[in-house]
C-alpha cells in the first residue's frame, strides 16, 4: 500500500475514500473530509471487506480509510486490500481492538496508521492531514533507481556498553565512506549524545517533533534535522531533565516513515527503556545491534533481549556485538557467553581508552578518530555486515542464564581475580 512511488503527472485517482461501519464515525468523518476540501459522498458505509469489493473494480484513491471492526482476522484482510490498492495508496486504518502487538502488525503490513474508536474530530484531523503530507512529499528516487532503505537499531544491554558510540559510528560510516544519504536518531530524549559525538548543538527538532507530532513532514525533516556532513542528518536532543517525557510514539514513528522516503539508511540509538516503552518501533527495523559486554548481567539482559526481538520483532536480522572487549579482565569468556545465549557473538571490539579520549578530542565519532585502529576496524567491518547483509544470526535465546551458568561458583572466581589484580 504504501508501495513504491510512481513519479509523473496526476494520477487521476479520487484524492480520498472511507469505508465505515457505522454512522456515528460517519457523523464525524464528513465534515472532517470537507475541511480537508474532499467530498463528504466518498465516505461509504460498510467496512473492510466492501472496500476490497469497491476497490477491486474501482481504482484506488490517493488515501484510503478503512474499517477493521467486523472483521475476524485483520491482517489477513489488509493483505487483501493490499492486492486492490495501486502503488501509492495511504491507507488508514480504524478499529475497536487496543492492542499493541496489533497496531505493530498492521504498521508492518503497509498500514499508515491506525486510530480506535470512537473516533474525534481532532484525531480524524491530524490523521489524515499526515497521511496528506506523505503522499504529497516529494520522493527522492524513482522506480528504476530505488533502493531498499535499511534502518538499524543500536541498542545497549546494560548502561556503557557503548552502543551511542557504535551508532554514531555507524552512521558516520554510512554517510562519509559509503556515500549514503543516512539519518541518525537519538532517542535518548534527556541525555543523547548523537549531537555531541558530533561536536554540534543537537536543535530543538526533537522536541518539536514529539510535541507536535502532526508537523511531522517531509519539509519538517529537511528543517529540523542537523546536518553533519554532505550525506548524514541527525536528530538530537538535551530536553530538560524537569520535563518528563509525555508522548505515545506517534512521533518516532512518524520520523522512521519520513526517514523511508528520504534517506537510503537510517541509524536509531535506542535505549532499552523506550524499547520497553515503545516496542511498536521496531515493526520497521530491518537490523538490530546489541552491544554487550562480557559480563554475568549484561549476559542476562542478552538472553531477555534476543527472546523478546524474536518474539516482537522476528523480521530483524539480530547482530551480538561485544564491545570494549579486555580478555583478560571479563568476567565471562566468550565461549561461555555464547553458550549462556545460545547464539554467536558476530563481532569482538576491542577496548581503547585512547581511542575514545582521541575522538572526544577531536569532536568526532569514534570510527572516524581511529581509522587505523583494532577498535575502529572493527565496527568499519560491523558497517559492511549491516549494509550487505552478511552476518550469521545464530540461534535465538531460549534458556535462562541460570541453566547455563554456575554462577554461584563463578562469582568467587571472579573476586579472587579482582583481588589478585
Amino acid at each position: 500500500m504504501n508501495a513504491p512511488w510512481k513519479s509523473g503527472s496526476p494520477n487521476g485517482r479520487d484524492q480520498f475514500a472511507a469505508y465505515l461501519c457505522d454512522e456515528a464515525s460517519l457523523d464525524v468523518l464528513r465534515p472532517v473530509a470537507m475541511e480537508l476540501g474532499w467530498q463528504p459522498e466518498k465516505c461509504n458505509k460498510g467496512g473492510l471487506r466492501n472496500a476490497v469489493q469497491s476497490l477491486s473494480i474501482t481504482a484506488s484513491p490517493n488515501i484510503l480509510l478503512v474499517d477493521l471492526s467486523e472483521s475476524g482476522d485483520p491482517l489477513n484482510d489488509i493483505n487483501a486490500l493490499a492486492e486492490v490498492c495501486e502503488p501509492g495508496t495511504i491507507v488508514v486504518a480504524v478499529g475497536q481492538v487496543n492492542d499493541v502487538r496489533l497496531y505493530r502488525d498492521l504498521v508492518a503490513s503497509g498500514i499508515h496508521d491506525y486510530l480506535l474508536k470512537p473516533l474525534s474530530p481532532g484525531q480524524l484531523r491530524d490523521a489524515l492531514a499526515q497521511a496528506q503530507a506523505v503522499f504529497s512529499a516529494p520522493k527522492h528516487a524513482d522506480s528504476g533507481s530505488a533502493k531498499e532503505h535499511i534502518a538499524t537499531a543500536v541498542i545497549g544491554t546494560r548502561g556503557g556498553t557503548g552502543a551511542s558510540t557504535i551508532a554514531t559510528s555507524l552512521a558516520w560510516l554510512f554517510s562519509a565512506d559509503n556515500k549514503m544519504p543516512t539519518a541518525l536518531l537519538d532517542l535518548d530524549i534527556h541525555f543523547g549524545t548523537g549531537a555531541l559525538c558530533l561536536d554540534l548543538e543537537p536543535g530543538r527538532g526533537l522536541t518539536d517533533a514529539i510535541e507536535n507530532p502532526s508537523r511531522i513532514d517531509g519539509l519538517f525533516i529537511e528543517r529540523a534535522m542537523i546536518r553533519a556532513n554532505d550525506n548524514l542528518a541527525i536528530l538530537s536532543a538535551e530536553a530538560p531533565i524537569g520535563s518528563p517525557l509525555m508522548t505515545d510514539g506517534t512521533a518516532f514513528l512518524q520520523l522512521e516513515e519520513e526517514f523511508r522516503q528520504a534517506f537510503e539508511m537510517s541509524v536509531i540509538d535506542m535505549p532499552r527503556n523506550m524499547l520497553i516503552n515503545f516496542p511498536q518501533l521496531v515493526a520497521s527495523v530491518n537490523v538490530v545491534v546489541l552491544a554487550a559486554e562480557m559480563t554475568l548481567a549484561s549476559a542476562r539482559d542478552t538472553i531477555r533481549l534476543l527472546s523478546w526481538l524474536k518474539a516482537n520483532a522476528a523480521h530483524a536480522r539480530v547482530i551480538v556485538v561485544a564491545n570494549k572487549v579486555q580478555p583478560n579482565l571479563a568476567e565471562i569468556s566468550k565461549a561461555d557467553f555464547e553458550a549462556s545465549i545460545e547464539s554467536k557473538i558476530q563481532l569482538s571490539i576491542p577496548y581503547d581508552i585512547k581511542g575514545a579520549s582521541m575522538a572526544a578530542k577531536l569532536g568526532q565519532t569514534f570510527a572516524d578518530a581511529n581509522r587505523s585502529s583494532k577498535a575502529g576496524g572493527a565496527i568499519r567491518e560491523l558497517a559492511a555486515m549491516i549494509a550487505d547483509g552478511s552476518a550469521d544470526d545464530g540461534a535465538s535465546a531460549k534458556k535462562s542464564l541460570l541453566s547455563k551458568l554456575d554462577i554461584k561458583s563463578m562469582i568467587p572466581k571472579a573476586k579472587k581475580a579482582e583481588a589478585a589484580q
